[in-house]
C-alpha cells in the first residue's frame, strides 16, 4: 500500500532543502522525517538522496520520483482547495524580493491592488540588487534581471527589457552625438558597477558582437541613479527601456545608436519547487500576470500552467 505521507515528507525535504527545515515545516521531529524517508527508500529499493554534512542532493532516481510525484500531490491538493475554495479566505504572508529599480517602479502598485483585492494576505517587500539564496532566507518569490538558473527554484522567465544606450539633449548638443560603437570611447558615460552585472557594453554591429569598456566619472549599482545623473546632462548611460521609458516619451532622453542594438535584459521569477502552490501564491501570480499582460501583451515569454494567456491582435 502506498504512504501518502512518507511522499509528502520526501517531497518536503526536495524543496525546503533538509530534513530540519522539512521537519520544521510539518511540525514533526527531523528523526521521524529522515527515519520515513529512509523506509521509502527502503521499500523502493533505490536512493532518493546524497546524504552530505553540508547538503542534500537528489539522486538521478531521486529527481525523475519527485517530478512525478510533485504532479500527482499537486493535483490532490488543487481538488482538495476546489472543494473548500468558496468557504475559504484566502490568507496568509508572503516574502517578495526585486530588484530596487523594479520595485520603485512598478511594485508599489501592485502591491497595493493586489492587497485591496485580498486584506487577509500581508507582503514582506525586499528590494535588493544582492545576490539571494531563496531558500535559507525563507522568500517565497524572487524576481531578477537575470539569465542564470537555480536547479532548487521553478524559474519563469517574464520579459526581455532591452537596454538601450541614451542621453540627454543638452549633453548632445554640447559634445555631438556617437555614430559607431567605437566613438562611444570619447565620451563621458554613466557606468553601472555590480559584482553581478557587467559594466562593458556589448553592441551588435551587423556582423559580429562588439564590446566597449565606457569611460565614467560615475560608477553606481543603481539604475535609476543612472538614469538621473543621464537626464542632467553628466553623460551617456545604457538603461533598461522599461526604466527609461516615461523620460524618452518626454524628449528628455534620446536614444542612441539605434541601428547597434545591445544585449537584452532577462526578467525571471523563482520560487521554491513545491509539491503544490499554496492559494495565496496562486491568486499574486494570477494578478500579476494580467498585470504583465496589460502592458507587454504578447511580450511575455514564460506563462505557467495555471495561467491561461489571453489572444492579442497583431
Amino acid at each position: 500500500m502506498i504512504d501518502l505521507n512518507r511522499i509528502q515528507m520526501f517531497a518536503q525535504v526536495v524543496e525546503q532543502g533538509s530534513f530540519t527545515r522539512a521537519a520544521n515545516a510539518l511540525g514533526l521531529t527531523k528523526a521521524t522525517v529522515s527515519r520515513k524517508v529512509a523506509e521509502l527508500e527502503a521499500d523502493a529499493g533505490v536512493q532518493l538522496l546524497h546524504r552530505t554534512t553540508r547538503a542534500l542532493k537528489l539522486t538521478e532516481a531521486g529527481a525523475d520520483y519527485f517530478h512525478r510525484v510533485n504532479r500527482i500531490l499537486t493535483d490532490l491538493k488543487n481538488a482538495e482547495d476546489q472543494l473548500s475554495a468558496r468557504q475559504q479566505t484566502i490568507k496568509g504572508h508572503l516574502k517578495i524580493v526585486c530588484p530596487i529599480e523594479m520595485g520603485q517602479l512598478y511594485f508599489g502598485r501592485i502591491f497595493a491592488r493586489f492587497l485591496a483585492l485580498y486584506p487577509d494576505i500581508t507582503i514582506e517587500a525586499e528590494l535588493t540588487n544582492r545576490q539571494v539564496d531563496v531558500i535559507a532566507e525563507g522568500v517565497d518569490l524572487l524576481f531578477q534581471i537575470t539569465a542564470e538558473t537555480d536547479d532548487r527554484l521553478k524559474t519563469y522567465a517574464l520579459i526581455n527589457t532591452p537596454k538601450i544606450l541614451m542621453a540627454s539633449p543638452e549633453y548632445l548638443d554640447k559634445f555631438g552625438e556617437p555614430k559607431t560603437p567605437e566613438q562611444l570611447r570619447q565620451h563621458q558615460c554613466i557606468r553601472i558597477s555590480s559584482p553581478h552585472i557587467d559594466g562593458n557594453w556589448t553592441l551588435f554591429n551587423g556582423k559580429e558582437w562588439v564590446t566597449i569598456e565606457p569611460e565614467s566619472r560615475l560608477e553606481t549599482n543603481n539604475i535609476t541613479l543612472m538614469r538621473e545623473a543621464a537626464l542632467e546632462g553628466l553623460g551617456i548611460a545604457a538603461i533598461p527601456l522599461v526604466i527609461a521609458n516615461d523620460a524618452l516619451e518626454k524628449g528628455e532622453l534620446v536614444t542612441l545608436l539605434n541601428d547597434f542594438p545591445m544585449k537584452q535584459s532577462l526578467v525571471t521569477m523563482s520560487m521554491p519547487q513545491r509539491v503544490y502552490l499554496p492559494r495565496r501564491y496562486r491568486v499574486f501570480i494570477e494578478f500579476l500576470y494580467q498585470a504583465l499582460f496589460n502592458n507587454w501583451q504578447d511580450k511575455v515569454l514564460e506563462v505557467p500552467d495555471f495561467i491561461e494567456r489571453p489572444e492579442f491582435n497583431n
